[in-house]
C-alpha cells in the first residue's frame, strides 16, 4: 500500500475554498512561511478511500479476539458512546461554577459510591488518570500519612513481588521510596519466609496486584497482611486484575489501606490505543484527610467540590478527572448492577475453560486453578522444536488472531499470558485455542513455517533488534524517486528499519 504522498499529484484539490475579500494580516518576517507546505494533494475520493483502507489494516476489540494478558481488552458497549456524547455532558465547560455542573457532579458521586462498594474502602478520589497514576498517588498517601505520624523518615522501604507489573517499580522509585523485592513460592504465592525477612519498622509498605500476574489469586493474603499490620505497614491493591473479583472479593476485606481501579479495564473505557484511562484510587478513612483535591461532596443532594483540605497532597490532575471516562464507566456499572458479579464469574469460567484446553500442549509452571487470566510457557517448543513465544505471537497473526501478551511475567520463560475477558463467546475461545493447538502442532513438524509468521500480513517478521537502534520516525520523501518509493519502503520495513 502507498503512503499518501506518494499518491500525491500536483494541483489536485478535494475543494476549492474562495479567497475571502479581507485584508491580508502582516505576518513578521521571521514567522513567515519561506515556502508552501509540503501536504499531499488529491481529490476527496481519494483521500476518502485512503483512510478507508488504512482502517481497515487495523485491529481492534470490533474486529477481533483481543487476549491480551493485564490489559483486559473487553467489549466497549456504543450505549456509552452516545451517553457520554449528550450536549450537557459532552458540551459541559470544565470551569462552570458547581450549581451549573449539578448533574455531572452527582455522576461522578455516585460511581464514586459504586467503587466504595467495590473496593470494600471508605473515601474515593477519581483524579488520576490512569494505574501508573494511580500508584503514585498511593504512595504520596502513603508518605502524607507517616509524615503526620512523624515518622516518613523512618519508612523508607516499599515491597513488591517479583510478579510485579512494571509500573510499581517506577512509582515506588519516582516516589522516592526503596525497593524490595520478594520472590514467588512453587505454587506462584508471595513467599511468605522470604517475606518476613524483609519486612520491619523502616517499611512503608506493600504494593501487590491481587489475582496477581500470574493470573492466581494469593493464598497467604491473610498471613501477609498480618505480617505488614505488625509492624503498622501498610498496603496497596493494584488493582488491574480487579475484573477476576469484581462483586466476589473486596480488596477491603483482605486488609488493603489503598486501592486503584482501573476504569478502562474493568469498567469498558476504550484504551487501545495509548488511552485514554482512568484510575481513581480508594482508600481506608486513616488517609481520607490526605486525598488530592477537590474532593466531590453530597450537601442534603447538593452536590459540590470541597477543596478545605489542609492535609491534602494537593492536585495530581487538573480538574477533578477524566470526565468521559467516568459517564462510559458509570453507564456500564448502571446496566449490570449487582451482575458485576456474573461478569467477574463468566471472566474466571472463560479463562480457566481456555487453560485446560491449552496446558498439556504448552507448559503451565503454576498448575492450578487461574482467575481472570492464564500464563503459559513456549519453553517446550523452544528446547524440543527451536520454536518461542514471539514465534507462536507472531504465528497467531496468520490465524486472524491479536497476539497475547508475551514474556511477561518475567519470573515465566518464554511466557504467553492469555486473558479473554468476559466479553468472548465459546466458539470465539475455541477458534483461539483450536488455532493455539494448531500452532504446536506445527512447531513439531514445520518449525520454520511458524519462525517465518506472519505470512499473511502487508509487513512479514521486522528484524526488531535493528529497528530499536536504527530507528526511521519519518519518511524522507525528496530521498525516494516516485518509481521506488512503494518497493523500498516495503524492503525497509522488511529489514526493520
Amino acid at each position: 500500500m502507498k503512503l499518501i504522498f506518494e499518491k500525491s499529484q500536483p494541483g489536485r484539490r478535494g475543494i476549492g475554498v474562495p479567497k475571502p475579500d479581507l485584508p491580508v494580516p502582516e505576518v513578521p518576517s521571521e514567522l513567515a512561511r519561506k515556502e508552501a507546505p509540503r501536504l499531499p494533494e488529491l481529490a476527496e475520493p481519494e483521500v476518502l478511500r485512503h483512510f478507508t483502507e488504512l482502517s481497515t489494516r487495523n485491529f481492534g476489540i470490533d474486529t477481533g479476539f483481543y487476549p491480551l494478558g493485564s490489559c483486559t481488552m473487553k467489549y466497549n458497549p456504543r450505549i456509552n458512546e452516545r451517553l457520554v456524547g449528550l450536549p450537557g455532558f459532552a458540551g459541559l465547560h470544565p470551569l462552570v461554577e458547581d450549581d451549573a455542573a449539578q448533574g455531572a457532579l452527582e455522576l461522578e458521586w455516585r460511581l464514586q459510591e459504586i467503587l466504595l462498594e467495590v473496593t470494600g474502602l471508605d473515601a474515593v478520589s477519581l483524579q488520576p488518570a490512569a494505574g501508573s497514576q494511580g500508584e503514585l498517588t498511593g504512595l504520596m498517601l502513603f508518605h502524607a500519612y507517616f509524615r503526620d505520624k512523624g515518622e516518613d523518615e523512618q519508612r523508607r522501604k516499599i515491597v513488591i513481588p517479583d510478579t510485579a507489573h512494571g509500573t510499581n517499580p517506577a512509582s515506588v522509585t519516582m516516589s522516592g521510596y526503596e525497593l524490595t523485592p520478594v520472590k514467588t513460592d512453587a505454587r506462584g504465592n508471595i513467599d511468605v519466609e522470604d517475606l518476613r525477612g524483609k519486612v520491619d519498622e523502616h517499611t512503608a509498605g506493600l504494593m501487590l496486584t491481587n489475582p496477581s500476574t500470574l493470573g492466581l489469586f494469593d493464598e497467604n493474603i491473610e498471613e501477609i497482611r498480618d505480617i505488614f499490620r505488625s509492624v503498622d505497614a501498610l498496603m496497596y491493591y493494584d488493582g488491574a486484575n480487579l475484573n477476576a473479583v469484581c462483586g466476589i472479593s473486596r480488596p477491603g476485606d483482605m486488609g488493603f489501606d489503598v486501592v486503584h481501579i482501573n476504569l478502562h479495564k474493568t469498567f469498558s473505557q476504550p484504551h487501545g490505543g495509548g488511552g485514554p484511562g482512568g484510575g481513581p484510587i480508594a482508600v481506608r478513612d486513616i488517609l481520607e484527610p490526605f486525598l488530592p483535591v477537590p474532593v466531590i461532596v453530597n450537601d442534603s443532594g447538593t452536590f459540590r467540590l470541597d477543596y478545605d483540605r489542609p492535609k491534602t497532597i494537593g492536585k495530581v490532575r487538573a480538574f477533578t478527572g477524566p470526565f468521559g471516562v467516568f459517564v462510559r464507566s458509570y453507564a456500564f456499572m448502571r446496566s449490570y448492577g449487582p451482575g458485576l458479579r456474573e461478569m467477574s464469574e463468566v471472566a474466571v469460567l472463560n479463562a480457566n475453560y481456555m487453560l485446560a484446553r491449552l496446558k498439556n500442549d504448552y507448559d503451565l509452571l503454576y498448575d492450578r486453578l487461574c482467575m481472570h487470566e492464564f500464563v503459559l510457557s513456549a519453553r517446550n517448543l523452544k528446547k524440543e522444536h527451536g520454536v518461542n513465544a514471539l514465534d507462536v505471537a507472531k504465528r497467531l497473526m496468520d490465524y486472524g488472531f491479536h497476539p497475547p501478551t508475551v514474556y511477561f511475567p518475567l519470573v515465566v520463560p518464554e511466557a504467553l499470558m492469555i486473558e479473554p475477558t468476559e466479553s468472548e463467546a465459546k466458539e470465539t475461545l475455541d477458534a483461539f485455542c483450536d488455532a493455539m493447538l494448531a500452532i504446536a502442532r506445527e512447531a513439531a513438524d514445520e518449525p520454520e513455517l511458524v519462525h517465518d509468521a506472519p505470512h499473511s500480513r502487508p509487513v512479514k517478521r521486522l528484524d526488531e533488534v535493528r529497528a530499536a537502534k536504527e530507528q526511521i520516525v519519518r519518511f524522507r520523501f525528496e530521498e525516494h524517486p516516485a518509481e521506488q518509493r512503494a518497493g523500498d519502503r516495503e524492503l525497509e520495513l522488511q529489514k526493520g528499519a
